[in-house]
């Protein structure tokens, strides 16, 4: 498989109105392959666009208070039809994909929720992302740390001709341990599939989006290409969301962002693989991955796991 060591990242922002159950999903795939398409056919003749990024709640938001609704109402196994529909368009137009969020079940933990993100590309599923900070105190799915016996890796990077890709869900940015730990994984390209309402997202004077967007891409030496959901309130009550999805550089610089407010875009950006590892191979100052002392930072086991009033771990 050749490597792409320079192409063009899509985050496509959505403003469509809430699933309420499961059966709502497949025509929701739908829009969202035709917004696949519209990404890379329509920007055929300027570049590559190889890797293409929805938000989170893209297929179904945890709207129900307790999880037995979730479960009853609008989560789904992985993979199911809707994934293999993915595999599908990715193999048509030789793309990755990063869906938009699922609620899913999975049998080996039964009375679960997970809040799950997949990468998809020509081959396959090749990675599940489970959210592992869900928003407390709204958001009741589960959190992987929060089970005894899980055996699988919380924060998976795949290994692709486009780079090492790895994803978090849009809360996890917010802790710098989650998406540090994608980085040391070997992640190149920090993917955030997010549903960040405001007044914290992406407009003054908070702005919360574009702080730790750029933030994580320096701090991680990394690309950043987020999607945010860009429904207006009406959609997805009680909040409105305000988009402003961006392709950011290992510098930090915004190399696109969609303009802030509700809507649907679709914006694209340069990510340019060969120039990121020359950077690593050649810096010596500001290289914060080489830089980090792990083991200075001691006396986290005795702290807790989950704020006051959270989830207990």
């Amino acid at each position: 498989m050749p490597e792409i060591a320079r192409y063009y990242a899509a985050a496509c922002q959505t403003d469509l109105p809430c699933p309420r159950t499961r059966d709502a999903i497949a025509a929701r795939v739908d829009y969202l392959l035709g917004m696949v398409d519209r990404a890379v056919v329509g920007y055929e003749p300027f570049f590559d666009v190889k890797l293409v990024v929805f938000p989170e709640f893209a297929h179904a938001a945890p709207i129900y208070e307790t999880v037995a609704e979730l479960a009853e109402r609008l989560a789904v196994p992985i993979p199911n039809e809707h994934t293999e529909r993915y595999v599908q368009k990715a193999r048509e137009r030789g793309v990755y994909i990063q869906t938009g969020t699922f609620l899913e079940l999975d049998p080996r933990w039964p009375g679960v929720v997970f809040n799950t993100t997949c990468l998809i590309g020509p081959e396959g599923i090749l990675s599940r992302y489970r959210k592992v900070n869900p928003w407390l105190p709204w958001e009741v799915h589960a959190s992987p740390h929060d089970l005894a016996g899980y055996d699988e890796p919380m924060f998976p990077v795949a290994e692709t001709e486009i780079g090492r890709l790895g994803a978090a869900i849009c809360y996890d940015w917010l802790f710098p341990e989650a998406i540090r730990a994608l980085a040391l994984a070997g992640a190149e390209v920090l993917i955030r599939v997010s549903a960040y309402m405001d007044p914290w997202g992406a407009t003054p004077p908070l702005d919360w989006w574009t702080l730790f967007n750029r933030a994580r891409a320096v701090e991680n030496f990394a690309c950043v290409v987020a999607a945010n959901q860009g429904a207006s309130a009406a959609n997805y009550p009680p909040f409105s969301w305000p988009g402003g999805s961006m392709i950011v550089d290992f510098d930090g610089r915004i190399l696109a962002q969609a303009d802030p407010g509700p809507g649907e875009k679709i914006v694209v950006g340069p990510i340019d693989l060969a120039t990121l590892r020359a950077e690593r191979q050649r810096r010596r100052g500001h290289h914060l991955l080489s830089h980090l002392r792990a083991d200075a930072y001691t006396g986290r086991e005795a702290r807790p796991s989950s704020p006051a009033g959270g989830r207990p771990s």
